[in-house]
């Protein structure tokens, strides 16, 4: 018997796991797991590439649960397949603390969910950036070792949101064909019918955007089986609209969106249960169905180790760099290449934008570092992130490392995380500071799934200049440290910009955003070539001659006000040392006692920065000085808004010597 005949048995072992699992939680969405098991059986019993053994296997295919309020159908497919830790008593212990079935999938926390979903429209999204870096690796390694797909079950929800235009937009114009997206045609959302918002026809516009894309009946196994097949040979990525009940199965919610985000209560699971044939007792599979989900799971051990087989025939070279880069390793010539080039900064000092020094360092780690993927929001000239030995990523041109990613912003930084979640790619991708609003939900699941994702953010202040408060960031830099796990960055010069690209290559578990200048900079940094003082977080770029009388705390641009600042105080007579803080973040992580060290104990504390106090005062403390921003910003050239603002070195130093009286 094949998977086919026990098709319909083995689709309602999902219905009736997930009916349970939300039910015994009390909470939880049945609707998408009972409408879409037909499409995920198909799906899992006969195309996907996924041994339960190695989940993660590099050349497996990636299933993307986009839809994530529908969780309970991955957890089902997981136990059933016979994922390690996917146990029957992990589905009982749904939405639980510490259980490893989450409300909403979470990459690191249960094995074999390979991207966080919940927030709509991520997943897709997310997916992209997967279908991109299987591209990516499969130009440069070949399809013996690389050649997998990426599928995507989506909802309605998630092609409403405007992330889902940008990254269909982007996936068809580089022809993924790689890709392919079930969508969940329900026809519902929680306020109704989807007609109630929604009129938009998803295959249409997927064709529009490059896709091929087709409708089917999503409880019927065989068209299902039919457009994954076509889909799979298409030269470009495929939408299949699956036309689903939501909540199939149950006699009086199945279509409404009651099913969608409520346990359907005793006496609807009993005849929703009694309807598709299935037993009372909870979280019961019957022992040939559960048997039929395991010969499912082992489908896959073949492939695996052939896979295994090709890998090893490979150069050694060749196999050893793959190995490196998938296992997340940096190659030893970064370390060197930054020593060098911080030598030779040390050496011959430059005046520069950060921008424009970070595309100085972007020479050297380019070379270094291959597995790097840069790319920008349609500001590559502004962002100066395209280095000469970098390739352009183009439709049938994949093997390129510099990928145009238009004015996405949102579906940018989306994809980047998939790239990262996929391995054997490092991404960096550039807009101006004031953009991170466009990619923040996408900023907040690189921090919370621990991706090394690199944003490079410049134009990082009123420093701009004319463009004026719309372009001008002035809370993003409060607003970005607040996110737990993200490392933000905000150099004050060529060194420094340096060290905190090698910082940020070597955060393998936390994204870093690198706050960059328009305006060039002096150079502060006039020692320290052994030595990533950036790495400290905070450190003493310029001590005071004799007992400090002020401390003066600075990040990026406004280290230079700083220095400048102490030179004024010295004419005084009053000593003033100066700390530089390229990343709040990792200097407030240290110890007690090393950022005390770092604080020191002079009785005036001032800390400079061309944005807003928030956080400042965990160093200066609450009766500390700040001079920066406290509303927006205006239009003219920088010198007269930094003037105007009162981010000066007189402004410091006067409030400075008033303090001390």
């Amino acid at each position: 018997m094949t998977f086919q005949d026990k098709h319909g048995p083995m689709a309602n072992a999902i219905r009736s796991l997930s009916m349970d699992a939300v039910e015994a939680a009390k909470s939880g969405h049945p609707g998408l797991p009972m409408g879409a098991a037909d499409v995920a059986t198909v799906l899992f019993t006969q195309f996907l590439k996924f041994d339960p053994a190695d989940p993660n296997w590099p050349d497996r295919d990636r299933f993307v649960l986009s839809a994530g309020h529908g969780s309970m159908l991955l957890y089902s497919l997981l136990h059933l397949i016979g994922v390690e830790g996917v146990t029957l008593d992990e589905l009982k212990r749904f939405r639980k603390l510490g259980s490893k079935t989450p409300g909403h999938p979470e990459y690191g926390h249960t094995p074999g969910v390979e991207t966080t979903t919940g927030p709509l429209g991520q997943g897709i999204a997310t997916a992209v950036g997967m279908a991109l870096a299987e591209r990516l690796l499969a130009a440069e390694y070949g399809k013996d070792v690389v050649d997998h797909y990426t599928y995507v079950l989506a909802s309605d929800g998630d092609l409403m949101e405007g992330i889902s235009q940008e990254s269909i937009a982007l996936a068809g114009h580089l022809r993924l064909s790689k890709l392919i997206v079930l969508f969940d045609d329900n026809g519902i959302s929680i306020d109704g019918p989807l007609s109630l918002a929604d009129s938009v026809d998803q295959v249409a516009r997927f064709k529009a955007a490059g896709w091929d894309a087709v409708r089917v009946d999503g409880h019927d196994p065989a068209a299902i089986a039919a457009a994954i097949e076509a889909a799979r040979k298409a030269e470009r990525p495929t939408l299949v609209a699956c036309k689903t009940t939501i909540g199939y199965g149950s006699p009086n919610r199945a279509g409404t969106s009651k099913a969608h985000g409520e346990p359907l209560g005793a006496d609807e699971l009993a005849a929703s249960k009694a309807k598709l044939g299935l037993s009372p007792e909870p979280f019961h599979v019957p022992a040939d169905v559960l048997e039929a989900w395991r010969a499912v799971g082992g489908r896959s051990a073949t492939e695996r180790q052939a896979w295994a087989g090709r890998l090893a025939k490979l150069d050694a070279g060749k196999r050893a760099e793959f190995e490196r880069r998938m296992g997340r390793e940096l190659p030893p010539a970064l370390t060197k290449g930054i020593a060098d080039l911080k030598a030779k900064l040390l050496a011959e000092p430059v005046t520069v934008a950060t921008r424009k020094a970070s595309e100085m360092a972007l020479e050297v780690v380019t070379e270094a570092v291959p597995e790097l993927v840069l790319g920008s929001a349609d500001l590559t000239p502004s962002n100066n992130t395209k280095t000469k030995n970098l390739q352009v990523v183009k439709p049938g041109e994949l093997a390129g490392r510099y990928i145009h990613y238009g004015i996405r912003e949102h579906g940018m930084a989306a994809a980047m995380n998939g790239m990262a979640l996929h391995g054997g790619v490092i991404p960096a991708g550039a807009t101006f500071m004031v953009f991170t609003d466009y990619c923040r939900p996408a900023i907040r699941l690189s921090a919370l799934m621990g991706t090394r994702v690199i944003y490079v953010m410049t134009h990082d202040s009123i420093g701009l200049g004319e463009d004026g408060p719309t372009h001008q960031p002035v809370e993003h830099l409060a607003a970005l440290r607040a996110i737990p796990n993200l490392n933000v960055y905000r150099p004050a010069d060529a060194v420094e910009t340096a060290e905190c690209w090698e910082l940020a290559l070597q955060s393998v578990c936390s994204p870093s955003v690198l706050a960059l200048t328009r305006q060039n900079l002096r150079q502060a940094r006039k020692d320290g070539a052994g030595e990533n003082l950036s790495a400290k977080g905070a450190y003493e770029v310029s001590p005071a001659k004799g007992a400090a009388k002020v401390s003066l705390f600075a990040s990026g641009s406004e280290v230079e006000i700083a220095l400048d600042a102490q030179a004024l105080l010295a004419d005084r007579g009053i000593s003033a040392r100066v700390v530089s803080v390229p990343c709040l973040d990792l200097f407030l992580a240290k110890s007690e006692a090393e950022r005390a060290a770092v604080i020191g104990d002079a009785p005036v504390k001032v800390a400079i920065e061309a944005g807003l106090r928030m956080g400042w005062d965990q160093v200066i403390g609450d009766r500390g000085i700040f001079v920066g921003m406290s509303g927006f910003g205006a239009s003219a050239p920088y010198k007269d808004l930094y003037a105007h603002f009162g981010i000066t070195a007189e402004a410091v130093a006067e409030k400075a010597a008033a303090r001390l009286g």
